[in-house]
């Protein structure tokens, strides 16, 4: 709390009563001692009975300003008057340590704490400040108590610290520390726990204007002057200006009957309650805020909603003051303009906050005991807020689809809402609605009384509408909208009345839930015939704003200790009374057993999926907490029969259940609520577990409509309205995950494992997850510490082979990776599936992936070591490989055609099958064909493998499709047709003759040509003997001026001179020096040529006639040729 050192003001006016202005001020109405000494009362070790002035002034003291017993009362004696001061300071440390810490317990109090952060919290530090003894000089004048707190660290500085309080609440403090918080700092816990644990040993004084009254005239100065001796640099100035205002007969200060008294307690006027600085939670909030959820940020806004709820569960009226505070700093966020004008979204932490702020708002209307005049004013600025235009929208991103909250669910003709006549919904909208809602229905009042004898005449007239035929009390309202009600009454401090109501609002959805069985019973062949329902859930309870079944859950859960109990030493607590719920439960049942019924009925809820990404979310946040609590929950005998019972209902149930047999196409999955009970039914119940997660695993949304209007066990009764599922991606993970923990769970029974299968192949939709599926499957089957399991082998790979169907002509990045593991899965499951696979492949495969990897990898060692294969059964996968080879290669010869050779090099007919294949790739059209990059590549494989001369044909089949220009000098395909010259040169003249043409008409670049031509003049062609021409090298080189080099020589020549006019074309000073180097290696082609020097010297001349413009150039021409 920020404590300001200023004093604090006079809160009223104090005179002597009965007295006029001409009464002698030295004596007293009353008499009685003068005020001094200790106090002598407080607690007593012996145990003799409280004095009836005691008790009298300990309930004024809480309940009456002492204003009005002055006023009240003429004379008012000196012991009754100290008493009543002594006991209107709080007795309690409970709200010393609310308004001194963001943490409560029961453990905190009394113990100076030496864990974690607790240590740091003030109120942990103002006790130990107290159990060291660093409060002194502790005086309590009237309603005012002060003193000093030394810090350890610096004992020579104590902080003077003063409170103020009125009917044992604390009004106003002040301390000199200069700390500003939002909560008490830890000089002021000191001294009020000081007060609290020691009232015996505090000087206490009455106010100080009983004191004045005993003086006279010359006490009065004299104190006076003391007064302003001891302070004379601080009270000077004002004691001055006092003096002149009273000397003067008409001043203002004359005009008003008695003087400020700030130790006289509050006036009637004055609101009574504890102190709140309000600037200080209003500059936290704001900076909370602007940090924008960095540095814990959220988590300190979370910690003043919980402040919030604890205030209002302790009744305190600082609650709604509080939240109002927080309300104006929300709405007052830049950021929320921001956001609407761009059109952005809010973080989702950030719109938790503005969910729980709704919420409280909720509760605050709700409070059973609020004041008509106060519940209006709050629904006045609760409207305000409401039409802000900045203020976030109830369901995160559009206008409500949910129904009014005090309401009957209204619906349009059809059965759903009318989407036109959504109304503009707030985070505030249904407190607003909230404000309409009243505690004085006579069912109700009889629900949550405390003494059920009290209304035994009300049982006597029951309606058969109002209590089940076992005499238990039912509440017929608005689901959420009753939960709001149990909620609010725990909130404010009622947790028997919270308890009743819940147990009621529980029983009443067991009775509503065998009702729709009975009904649905009754019409099932009709329903299932028309293939359509009348009866819709409209709104979800898990995932909704009031999150009822999550009230209910905490409610039923609570553990019942005495709200008293939990700021005492734990040696002097009492155990909580028993509450009489048996006449709300059956036998053998419980309140945990209840519980857990209602979560396991809300999470079975059929429900349309919400609009929005913030909604849908929600959706499964809720439910994923809601499943961890329940986790937590440990099952006995008859838990386990509730779950049995509520599982068996829920796959009877017609359309109000999700695991139901009528499905609507939007209802939110029950994926990950039929893994829980799933997991949790599968010891005891193995039947009715797989029956759950099977009817689960339906996922109709991604199903065509088509399909649906067909099915009698799948229907969509909304089919106008498509909602983007921005959470898909997460339900289909969920529906994955559903499905591996039945595929685990089924290893060693081959018939659930088909049936697993079969779910799995009929609703799941995503190849991906599927394959996630068939890998975990293959995991489960091939454990370590196990034999493999060969059903679930066959699982796996069956599911592999679903995911290569799926993605055969679609493109996925992660293709290769599931054609390995279906191979590798194939090989564990054995020869046979090896074997299938290669004869369906064209169903499976594509011709390069059945022949790069599946064929290449059965056929590999590898495969033979891992499967002990015996001499025919490897025959028999080589032949199988081959056909697949053939078969691809014949289907896409310029990617397999390759690997088809390889694969059918051992076999002389399917070589030569694969070979022609090539052939006949390589003579069709360039659009239909295989490419010269293909052919080179292929080519280069014969030679490796021994063939020369079908190497040297491919190789000039390949030099009819590549076209080299004269500036692609640096092209990938050069190195191929240097090999392509050289292989020909190697093989003889007439190979290299029949080459060349082919060189000269593809290739028009000069450096290649020129490079080609030195190579076939440096050996003599031959030079490898051919078996297959049975003729030896020549020994002769062949001549420049004879074919077929000549026709070489020429047109690298005509290369030169074309490339040399295309670059004097566009050519810069900079690449001068680059060009007379390139003429250079020109004259050196030239010179080959037994006229070439002429030739040359013609061609630089002709370059100076035609390009005489460029001067610099020329001149660096005729530098280096003449």
């Amino acid at each position: 709390m920020a404590e300001r050192t200023q004093s604090p003001p006079a809160k009223r006016l104090c005179c002597r009563p009965g007295h006029s202005a001409t009464c002698r001020q030295g004596h007293r109405a009353g008499g009685g001692m003068p005020c001094g000494g200790s106090v002598t009362c407080g607690s007593s070790k012996t145990h003799s009975p409280e004095s009836l002035l005691d008790i009298a002034a300990r309930k004024v003291a809480e309940k009456w300003p002492f204003q009005r017993v002055e006023e009240r009362f003429e004379r008012i004696p000196e012991p009754v008057q100290r008493r009543i001061v002594f006991w209107s300071f709080p007795r309690s440390e409970r709200e010393i340590c609310m308004y001194s810490s963001f943490k409560t317990g029961g453990d905190e109090v009394g113990s100076s704490g030496e864990n974690n952060d607790e240590t740091r919290l003030p109120f942990r530090r103002g006790v130990a400040l107290l159990e060291s003894g660093c409060v002194d000089n502790v005086l309590q004048v009237g309603f005012h108590l002060s003193g000093t707190v030394r810090e350890p660290a610096a004992p020579a500085s104590p902080c003077g610290v003063s409170v103020s309080f009125d009917r044992c609440k604390i009004t106003a403090v002040t301390c000199t520390c200069g700390n500003k918080d939002i909560f008490y700092c830890a000089h002021v816990v000191a001294l009020a726990l000081y007060r609290v644990r020691k009232p015996e040993q505090v000087k206490l004084r009455l106010p100080i204007s009983e004191t004045l009254f005993q003086m006279n005239r010359d006490q009065l100065q004299k104190f006076v002057q003391y007064l302003i001796t001891v302070h004379h640099t601080e009270v000077l100035p004002t004691a001055q200006k006092l003096a002149d205002e009273i000397l003067s007969l008409d001043s203002e200060i004359n005009q008003v009957h008695g003087a400020p008294d700030p130790t006289a307690g509050a006036s009637v006027d004055d609101e009574n309650c504890w102190h709140l600085d309000e600037e200080q939670v209003q500059e936290q909030v704001k900076l909370f805020l602007s940090q924008g959820g960095y540095h814990g940020s959220g988590k300190q806004l979370n910690l003043l909603f919980s402040k919030v709820r604890e205030m209002l569960k302790m009744r305190d009226s600082n609650g709604a003051r509080m939240l109002t505070l927080i309300t104006g700093q929300f709405l007052g966020d830049p950021r929320l303009a921001l956001w609407k004008q761009q059109g952005t979204t809010m973080t989702d932490k950030y719109r938790q906050l503005w969910d729980e702020l709704g919420a409280l708002w909720m509760c605050i209307v709700l409070n059973p005991h609020c004041k008509r005049e106060q519940k209006g004013s709050w629904l006045q600025q609760l409207r305000r807020w409401n039409s802000v235009d900045a203020c976030p929208l109830e369901d995160g991103n559009h206008g409500s689809e949910l129904t009014h909250l005090t309401n009957a669910r209204p619906q349009g003709p059809h059965g759903h809402p009318d989407a036109l006549a959504r109304p503009h919904r707030t985070v505030f909208t249904r407190a607003i609605e909230a404000c309409d809602l009243h505690w004085q229905d006579p069912h109700l009042q009889h629900i949550i009384a405390q003494d059920p004898v009290a209304t035994c005449c009300y049982h006597d007239n029951r309606h058969s509408a109002l209590f089940d035929p076992r005499g238990r009390p039912l509440w017929h309202e608005h689901v959420p909208t009753a939960c709001a009600r149990v909620d609010a009454l725990r909130s404010h401090g009622y947790p028997k009345e919270a308890l009743r109501l819940a147990i009621a609002i529980v029983n009443t959805l067991q009775r509503q839930q065998q009702k729709q069985l009975e009904l649905f019973r009754n019409h099932k062949k009709d329903l299932l015939h028309k293939g359509v329902t009348s009866t819709t859930n409209p709104e979800g309870w898990v995932g909704h704003p009031l999150d009822p079944i999550g009230t209910l859950f905490s409610t039923l859960m609570e553990k019942p200790l005495l709200i008293s109990n939990q700021y005492m030493p734990m040696s002097k607590r009492v155990k909580h009374p028993t509450f009489p719920t048996h006449r709300y439960l059956d036998d053998g049942e419980s309140l945990v057993c209840l519980a857990v019924e209602v979560a396991l009925l809300g999470l079975g809820q059929q429900r349309a999926m919400p609009d929005g990404l913030y909604a849908q979310e929600k959706v499964g946040r809720h439910e994923e907490q809601l499943l961890g609590r329940l986790q937590e929950v440990e099952l006995d005998d008859r838990l386990v029969k509730v779950f049995r019972r509520q599982a068996a209902l829920l796959l009877e149930a017609g359309p109000h259940s999700g695991l139901g047999e009528m499905l609507h196409r939007e209802s939110v999955p029950m994926h990950t609520f039929a893994k829980y009970l799933f997991t949790t039914l599968l010891p005891h119940d193995a039947e009715l577990a797989y029956k759950i997660a099977l009817r689960a695993m339906r996922l109709p949304v991604l199903e065509p409509s088509s399909d649906l209007s067909r099915s009698h066990h799948i229907v969509s009764v909304v089919t106008n309205r498509y909602p983007r599922w921005f959470t898909l991606s997460h339900v289909e993970s969920q529906q994955c995950e559903l499905a591996s923990t039945m595929l685990t769970a089924a290893k060693g029974d081959a018939c659930k494992l088909q049936t697993v299968l079969e779910s799995i192949q009929k609703n799941i939709h995503s190849s991906s997850h599927i394959f996630k599926l068939a890998q975990d499957a293959f995991k489960i089957a091939t454990l370590m510490d196990s034999l493999p399991d060969i059903t679930l082998l066959k699982v796996s790979l069956e599911l592999g082979l679903q995911v290569m169907r799926m993605t055969l002509s679609t493109l996925n990045w992660r293709r290769r990776e599931m054609v390995r593991w279906l191979v590798t899965c194939a090989t564990e499951v054995g020869v046979y599936a090896l074997d299938s696979i290669m004869q369906n492949w064209y169903t499976l495969f594509t011709p390069t992936e059945a022949t790069s990897i599946v064929a290449t990898t059965v056929v590999s060692n590898s495969t033979v070591l891992r499967l002990h294969l015996d001499c025919h059964q490897q025959d028999n996968l080589a032949n199988s490989a081959r056909t697949l080879a053939l078969q691809c290669a014949m289907k896409d010869p310029q990617n397999c055609a390759l690997s088809a050779l390889t694969l059918c090099e051992k076999e002389h007919i399917a070589f030569e099958t694969a070979y022609q294949i090539v052939l006949d790739a390589a003579a069709a059209t360039a659009a239909t064909g295989m490419s010269y990059t293909q052919l080179f590549t292929i080519a280069r494989y014969m030679e490796h493998r021994g063939y020369p001369m079908r190497a040297y044909k491919l190789a000039t089949l390949a030099m009819t499709h590549l076209n080299l220009s004269y500036n692609q000098d640096t092209h990938p395909a050069i190195n191929d047709v240097l090999w392509a010259c050289a292989l020909s040169h190697s093989l003889g003249k007439n190979e290299l003759a029949a080459v060349i043409p082919l060189v000269v008409k593809s290739v028009k670049c000069a450096t290649v040509l020129s490079d080609i031509l030195r190579r076939c003049t440096m050996t003599t062609p031959g030079m490898v003997v051919s078996a297959l021409h049975s003729r030896r090298n020549s020994g002769k080189l062949m001549s420049l001026d004879k074919a077929p080099l000549r026709k070489l020589l020429d047109a690298t020549i005509g290369a030169y001179i074309n490339t040399t006019h295309s670059r004097l074309t566009h050519i810069s000073p900079r690449h001068y020096g680059e060009f007379i180097e390139f003429l250079s290696k020109a004259r050196e082609t030239f010179l080959m040529a037994q006229d070439g020097h002429i030739q040359f010297a013609q061609f630089i001349d002709n370059l100076k006639q035609i390009y005489k413009g460029k001067k610099k150039l020329m001149n660096l021409v005729r530098e280096r040729f003449g």
